[in-house]
């Protein structure tokens, strides 16, 4: 039986009587006593702060540390300076599928934490090397239209970070990594504070009255935002052309891993595309769910819930690149179609 990993703030969670799971490798919490539902319309109107801890930090750093990033992901960091964050994608050489989305924090000239998905870490250490600084951290996304500002009466140098910035501090005599990023469709900031603090630190947030969220909560507000999970909408096999991500892609930048079978894929056109589904009541379709067209499956959901913002069910799934936005379909939930529609994404836009 593989041992779990605990974040930091372990303890801390299981005083305030959350539910833990275990998540790529770690045990986390899914929610606390007041629910999945109530944490996530607390952080659309005002303030939470999840534990982020599982998330990985492979440090690269030195002379070539620009130069061994720019040639191994697809996004191009010339785009951006020391002082900023920036989303990009690690593929695999032979198909181009998406080895891990990734943040990139550009902390100073030579230095850059890159920020894999849980259970990805090692995989992108065998990638681009680096070192796995994960266990000297933890880390506290503070999300919601209220984040800043709530934030800022107990941390105010953290709360002014910016959007996509990357800041280094120092507060309380330990040093910080801030950055305007997250995971929820609002506003905020992932504060990435030494381990043998950050308990203090998340007690000090919550006294904010930012209130504790979950993994529960964070999928779901992932999913009314649109925004891709690795292992469902992003992974083996399925490429950022497919996942709707050409964005990411810089092809003016020269060669990187991947680049030449994605430039096939490109060339002869994707099989299927990524897609948002909305469905006809409350009912929430699931991942895995089949959608029908016609009276045929033509395609499948990748991830599935009941939106609280929205009040009905929405999916994200793959189909035919003919297939539009406005098509009526119908999907498979256990045996009972139920009628949606393709729409466009995000589902949510703050």
């Amino acid at each position: 039986m593989t041992t779990l990993h605990h974040s930091p703030l372990d303890a801390a969670h299981r005083e305030l009587g959350a539910k833990l799971v275990p998540f790529g490798g770690w045990d986390m919490p899914l929610q606390y006593p007041s629910g999945t539902l109530a944490e996530h319309r607390a952080c659309r109107t005002g303030a939470v702060a999840f534990d982020v801890s599982h998330l990985g930090t492979v440090r690269i750093d030195g002379p070539k540390a620009f130069d061994l990033l720019q040639s191994a992901l697809t996004n191009d960091l010339q785009k951006i300076a020391p002082g900023r964050a920036q989303y990009t994608h690690l593929l695999d050489e032979a198909d181009a599928s998406v080895l891990d989305d990734i943040i990139v924090w550009w902390v100073n000239d030579d230095r850059f934490d890159v920020m894999p998905n849980a259970s990805n870490t090692s995989r992108v250490i065998d990638a681009i090397g680096g070192k796995d600084v994960t266990p000297t951290r933890a880390i506290i996304a503070v999300q919601g239209p209220a984040a800043r500002a709530r934030l800022a009466t107990v941390y105010p140098s953290a709360a002014g970070v910016g959007r996509f910035r990357v800041e280094e501090m120092r507060v309380d005599g330990a040093t910080w990594v801030v950055a305007g990023t997250g995971y929820t469709g609002e506003d905020g900031v992932e504060l990435a504070v030494p381990a043998d603090v950050a308990p203090a630190v998340w007690e000090r947030v919550l006294s904010a009255g930012i209130r504790p969220a979950g993994l529960g909560a964070r999928d779901t507000l992932r999913l009314e935002a649109a925004l891709p999970l690795h292992g469902h909408e992003l992974g083996p096999g399925i490429t950022p052309l497919q996942a709707g991500l050409g964005w990411v892609v810089a092809w003016d930048k020269g060669d990187f891993r991947g680049r030449a079978a994605l430039a096939a894929e490109k060339e002869r056109g994707v099989t299927r595309r990524l897609r948002g589904f909305e469905v006809e009541g409350r009912r929430p379709p699931r991942a895995e769910c089949k959608v029908i067209l016609d009276g045929e499956v033509v395609g499948e959901l990748t991830s599935g819930n009941f939106s609280p913002t929205l009040e009905r069910g929405i999916a994200l799934g793959f189909m035919p690149p003919g297939v539009t936005e406005g098509t009526p379909v119908a999907i498979d939930v256990r045996g009972t179609p139920i009628p949606a529609t393709i729409v466009p994404t995000p589902f949510y836009k703050a």
